[in-house]
């Protein structure tokens, strides 16, 4: 005979009141995801270095025009806040300070992982995807590979592509190549984010440069 065991799901609100009441500690690593509180893996070195890394790249690359959130909250729904371990937002000027970004506010979402591919790929991804995040980059590095998710139709991810890390002998530099493309996954990325100001790209130097620069994108 099957045993039916109730669950307890718990919303946003009541996920902070209980980190204001102390449920959690400061070194309790806790996310909510569909209503269920979930432990994430702890950071290791090259994880850490990696988001470093992107963290600096993408907001040289960005100059200002989004703001680059480094493990911070986003509010998919009224059960679900992940965090990310990158995620580029559409600029605001009080940065989120009154309220933490929602879904649509993310232009990028990107996990990295070493041990736990499986939680971002089959828990993450999906919630992400049902709140129409745009875009999703999940960095393995245990094989050095990126999964960029994109295309997104009726709560699914339609296009998949993999970008394989190569290394050139020449500079110790790394970049996602697209087999069969010449692009970066980063123009789309960046076409979607306003201009601000004088920091306007607008003639085709630039913008050449600014795809080169996308191409050398090391994680």
């Amino acid at each position: 005979m099957s045993v039916q065991v109730a669950r307890r799901y718990f919303t946003v609100d009541e996920y902070h009141r209980m980190g204001k009441a102390g449920v959690f500690s400061e070194d309790d690593r806790v996310e909510l995801i569909d209503g269920e509180i979930l432990k994430m893996s702890p950071i290791g070195s090259r994880h850490a270095a990696s988001v470093n890394r992107l963290n600096m790249q993408f907001n040289n690359l960005l100059g200002g025009r989004a703001i680059v959130s480094v493990q911070n909250p986003i509010v998919l729904n009224d059960f679900s806040e992940p965090e990310p371990d990158i995620a580029i937002l559409r600029r605001r000027d009080d940065f989120y300070a009154q309220a933490h970004p929602s879904a649509s506010d993310a232009l990028l979402v990107i996990e990295i992982a070493d041990t736990s591919v499986e939680y971002d790929h089959d828990i993450k991804l999906p919630a992400y995807a049902r709140s129409a995040v745009p875009e999703v980059w999940i960095v393995d590095l245990s094989v050095e590979t990126v999964a960029v998710h994109a295309d997104l139709a009726n709560g699914v991810y339609r296009a998949v592509s993999t970008y394989q890390r190569q290394l050139n002998n020449a500079a110790p530099f790394s970049r996602f190549v697209d087999r069969g493309c010449q692009h970066s996954r980063l123009v789309p990325l960046m076409q979607r984010i306003p201009q601000v100001g004088a920091k306007a790209l607008t003639s085709p130097r630039k913008k050449r440069a600014r795809e080169s620069r996308a191409l050398f994108l090391t994680f």
